[in-house]
């Protein structure tokens, strides 16, 4: 576009209206540009805050591939020669083997319930994912002495119980030893060696970790495991990963995704995702017909200057684009600001934690926010999309005006 097209555009928009209502409704078409833009950043933000943050939490906790039995029984047998051959599976950097069971652990307050998981903890051996976040304590007692009576609890679950590191305390299997006076819960006594916080509150609030001789203990089971888990160094090879480990392990096994295992969690934050858009989308629908309105309203009031430029030989595509440039400009302006408040307040919300939650419903404290750039990009290329639709008409009948018949009366 020419010089001459900028000026008249920017000189239409600048100009001080006859009709005060016009400048009023670009001020709207403005603000509306810009209140959709920041709240489909803001929008986006939360999802993928939620996304990233719940997808981290339960990756820590959920294997990326798990080798489970077909049917549940007695565990798998014999997972340590499965192990060597797993971890030459292509995108495999660690395979550890896993004891889960249902106990209740007991400290100087009161009882919980808690998720045992058994693994290897000892020198040289991988270290779980959610053990990496370590609130207080150490897993060096594991390594170092080899005893089966230290664990590691989640936050929350030390809280409810009123343990810290270093306090004594009681795992319970209610499935016990089966007496003449009937069944009789199985005691454990523990140390506490860590504790642990994910930032999710089921995980810290129900899990624990100990050693896998002190699990297999605990559940009363021989050398066997119910879960070999797959860490990936890309966790979108999963199902492939899984394919190949099913070859591997044969029938009797199965491998689960961390895909399959939280489906209807990420199917609810992708639906979400298209809800956020299509709601927010209404508004920027909404600035595209305050831009219409506008345009069509300065089409009326500047037909004699429109009549005048056709006259002195100005072309009726430049006509047709001087309008066009004032609604790109118009959804321009209100994108910038739009990007700009948008991404300021997911900033500041997540960086200060403004909007709490309750964790025990929501699974996190407080709300996340994740701005991605390539958001602002794509939901400004709307906006300016939207703005440039809804110039055509206007500018289509600005550049048909009849020169004669504008000028008849004047």
């Amino acid at each position: 576009m020419s010089r001459f097209e900028w000026f008249v555009a920017l000189r239409y928009l600048r100009a001080k209206r006859k009709r005060t209502v016009i400048s009023v409704i670009t001020a709207i078409a403005v603000l509306g540009v810009a209140a959709g833009v920041a709240a489909l950043i803001i929008a986006l933000a939360i999802n993928n805050g939620f996304q990233s943050t719940l997808q981290t939490g339960l990756l820590s906790a959920t294997a990326h591939v798990s080798i489970l039995e077909r049917n549940p029984a007695y565990g798998i047998e014999n997972w340590a020669k499965l192990l060597p051959r797993l971890r030459r599976i292509p995108h495999v950097i660690s395979a550890m083997p896993g004891l889960y069971g249902q106990v209740a652990v007991k400290g100087p307050l009161v009882g919980s319930g808690a998720v045992l998981k058994g693994v290897p903890l000892s020198a040289g051996t991988e270290v779980p994912e959610l053990l990496r976040h370590l609130k207080a304590g150490s897993l060096e007692e594991f390594g170092q002495t080899g005893r089966r009576s230290s664990i590691a609890l989640g936050s929350r679950l030390a809280e409810q119980i009123g343990v810290k590191v270093g306090s004594p305390m009681t795992v319970i299997n209610y499935s016990g030893q089966l007496t003449p006076m009937g069944v009789v819960p199985s005691l454990f006594r523990f140390r506490v060696a860590a504790i642990f916080e994910s930032g999710l509150y089921d995980l810290d609030s129900t899990w624990a970790f100990t050693s896998l001789p002190a699990a297999q203990q605990v559940l009363d089971l021989n050398d066997v495991v119910n879960t070999i888990e797959l860490r990936l160094d890309d966790i979108f090879q999963a199902a492939t990963v899984a394919r190949e480990a099913e070859r591997i392990t044969g029938t009797r096994l199965i491998a689960s995704t961390w895909m399959d295992q939280n489906r209807s969690l990420l199917n609810a934050l992708r639906l979400e995702k298209i809800v956020s858009v299509i709601t927010v989308g209404l508004i920027e629908l909404v600035a595209a017909l305050n831009i219409l309105v506008v345009l069509v309203m300065l089409v009326m009031e500047k037909q004699r200057d429109i009549a005048i430029l056709l006259s002195m030989g100005t072309r009726p595509a430049q006509i047709q684009r001087v309008f066009i440039l004032q609604g790109l400009l118009i959804g321009g302006l209100g994108s910038v600001l739009g990007l700009v408040f948008g991404y300021s307040v997911a900033a500041l919300f997540n960086h200060y934690r403004w909007l709490k939650l309750d964790e025990q419903v929501y699974a996190l404290s407080y709300v996340p926010f994740l701005s991605h750039w390539t958001d602002g990009v794509w939901v400004a290329a709307l906006a300016l999309l939207t703005s440039f639709l809804a110039t055509l008409q206007p500018s289509r009948t600005a550049s048909q005006i009849a020169p004669a018949e504008a000028l008849r009366y004047e």
